[in-house]
């Protein structure tokens, strides 16, 4: 399994830290919104993450798991 993200949609206020932090620029607010009526962050590319955890240590709102992977 490769290195990738989850992100609690329900938890994601669509702050837009994580996006800002992202080193490889693979993280964007979605269209979809969730139950709270935000835009939620998804990972676009996954591919091309490199488990950095910026991702995670940037939201406020701890809606961010990052998983290290094999290769």
């Amino acid at each position: 399994m490769a290195n990738h993200i989850e992100i609690d949609r329900d938890r994601c206020k669509g702050c837009g830290l994580c996006v800002a932090s992202c080193p490889r620029q693979i993280i964007e607010l979605g269209r979809d919104i969730n139950a709270k009526g935000y835009h939620f962050a998804v990972q676009v590319d996954p591919s091309r993450c490199i488990a950095c955890q910026m991702c995670a240590v940037s939201c406020p709102d701890v809606a961010i798991t990052v998983y290290r992977g094999r290769k």
